[in-house]
């Protein structure tokens, strides 16, 4: 592999991604052939060594796969493709099954077969010595091509449970013929780690008792169906496992697989043994949202080590605390996997969370100074009124430029009028929205208006459409997410409603509230915040040429 080249650089504990094969199993994840190229590539750059590419002659998509990146190849991580041992009663040279794997030319071949006789005898419906010559004569025959391969024993540690010489039966076959690997699987994910490290010990045991001239390594794949897959993989470290099988943002089916966002870092930096190069782990957080926004669902912000939060700070005794010594709330310096400390400002704020959220924006303010205890009790009278700042933070930072005389003025919204046709259709019913608005920027009077499939897309879209000209950075903003929450559901139709609307760049996230009675006026006030802290986050925006008239500007109507 060319990621051994420098002894000194070689992991302790080799992490083998699967995001693009046992990944993609999740429900409601869907990848075309550029998405896994895409995922493919970051993961090499994030110095992955194995990377599953799927099952070639499973799906046309796959066999593309593999072809594409032979025009394009990583540039040190080994791509592998995945298999089954032949079936029952056919012969591997034979299995027309086997073709496309060999014809995918990767260097090395996962082959995953059966552990545990219920599945051999119920699922297979063959005979356990049958089930032991199919991973014999799959692996032998795939070494006699020169491919190199990992053997997945699925379904390992029920297997062991049931019948533990059976299972070591399978394993001593999978050795006999050439595997290089013994990856022990928890596919049911019901395993808990006290009973992972004792079955990965007698394992070891076991191999060291064989007296085997070059004995295969031990590897761990765990799935998390009683939320212990992370907790399960370090358990089998401990115990002397070398290889990692996981996920990105522990995606899969059912409750997923091992996260190796969690499990990089607690085995880099807890255990001390080396996965990936230092200035690869720093961009852990990266590779973990452009996975998350490749495959189009929304990032984990509570995830540990590369969340949003995994690093924030929201009671005053702990912001007072971490600006002291950031060790007494925070168990590792958030730089390392390229996440960074966060002080969240909400009622339950003091004045240090204050000052220190201050100073992320760059501002230094002082505790005497009265500006600092001004924003304090606007914060919390606005909390009261139902304003959440904690999830919004580009609000909070346009409310402090503000109180600081520091907010830039893009432009000003004068009015806006919003019209709703409903009508039931064959469907059901449905609504086309017209919005109309009113903005002044640079002593310009525009009028605008857009339709939109319900009244705040159209009226994002009208107010877009009297900016862009002006500042053409608009073009490249979007709602990511639009949330509606109702804060006194005892009020009816009459309570009070707080909108959060996320938007994005492309690069930057940024999440604006709004409050009102009328769930329209919340909608409206953070669509505009989002407008503006996205023009404020931007260089200085570029000016349309003079119009002859500066009180008449084109309208949409």
């Amino acid at each position: 592999m060319t990621a051994t080249a420098d002894p000194a650089a070689r992991p302790t504990v080799w992490i083998y991604d699967t995001t693009l094969r046992d990944g993609a199993q999740r429900e409601g994840l869907a990848l075309s052939i550029e998405d896994k190229l895409r995922i493919a590539h970051k993961l090499d750059e994030l110095g992955i060594p194995f990377i599953e590419g799927g099952w070639p002659g499973a799906n046309p998509k796959d066999v593309q796969f593999f072809w594409q990146l032979k025009e394009d190849p990583l540039k040190q991580a080994e791509v592998v493709a995945f298999c089954s041992t032949r079936r029952p009663g056919k012969s591997a040279a034979t299995d027309p099954m086997l073709q496309p794997i060999l014809a995918a030319g990767t260097r090395w071949i996962t082959v995953f077969g059966k552990s545990w006789d219920l599945h051999v005898t119920d699922g297979l419906q063959t005979t356990l010595a049958e089930n032991r010559a199919m991973i014999e004569d799959t692996i032998a025959f795939l070494r006699e091509q020169g491919r190199r391969v990992i053997y997945d024993a699925e379904h390992w540690f029920d297997g062991y449970k049931a019948n533990p010489d059976y299972a070591l039966q399978t394993l001593e076959s999978a050795v006999t013929a050439g595997a290089e690997w013994l990856v022990l699987c928890d596919t049911n994910g019901g395993t808990l780690p006290h009973e992972i490290s004792a079955i990965v010990r007698d394992v070891a045991t076991w191999l060291g008792d064989a007296a085997i001239a070059n004995p295969p390594q031990i590897g761990i794949h765990t799935h998390n169906d009683a939320g212990t897959a992370v907790a399960n993989a370090i358990a089998a470290v401990i115990e002397g496992a070398t290889m990692v099988q996981g996920t990105i943002n522990g995606y899969g089916e059912r409750c997923g697989n091992a996260n190796l966002c969690s499990v990089i870092p607690n085995v880099q930096l807890k255990l001390g043994q080396p996965c990936i190069q230092p200035e690869q782990l720093a961009t852990l957080a990266e590779t973990s949202r452009f996975v998350s926004e490749v495959v189009n669902l929304a990032p984990d912000d509570h995830a540990p080590f590369v969340g949003l939060s995994a690093f924030a700070h929201k009671g005053g005794i702990h912001v007072s605390a971490v600006e002291r010594n950031a060790q007494t709330y925070e168990h590792i310096v958030p730089e390392v996997v390229g996440n960074r400390r966060r002080i969240v400002v909400s009622e339950q704020a003091g004045l240090s969370n204050i000052l220190a959220k201050a100073r992320s924006y760059g501002i230094e303010l002082d505790k005497q100074d009265p500006t600092s205890r001004q924003l304090l009790s606007r914060l919390k009278t606005l909390e009261n009124e139902g304003y959440q700042f904690e999830a919004a933070e580009a609000s909070f930072e346009l409310l402090m430029r503000e109180a600081l005389g520091q907010r830039p003025q893009f432009f000003e919204v004068h009015g806006f009028h919003i019209n709703c046709d409903g009508a039931p259709k064959a469907e059901g019913w449905g609504s086309d929205s017209l919005a109309t608005v009113k903005v002044r920027v640079n002593d310009r009077n525009i009028l605008e208006a857009a339709e939109g499939n319900g009244p705040v897309s159209a009226l994002d879209a009208a107010l877009r459409k009297a900016l862009v000209n002006f500042y053409p950075a608009i073009a490249q903003f979007h709602l990511t997410d639009y949330k509606v929450r109702i804060l006194d559901g005892r009020a009816g139709t009459s309570a009070k409603t707080r909108v959060l609307i996320e938007s994005s760049d492309g690069h930057q996230r940024w999440t604006t509230v709004g409050v009102s009675f009328n769930i329209i006026e919340a909608s409206y006030q953070a669509v505009i915040e989002g407008l503006e802290y996205g023009l404020m986050l931007q260089e200085t925006p570029v000016q349309p040429p003079a119009l002859s008239n500066p009180d008449e500007a084109p309208c949409g109507l």
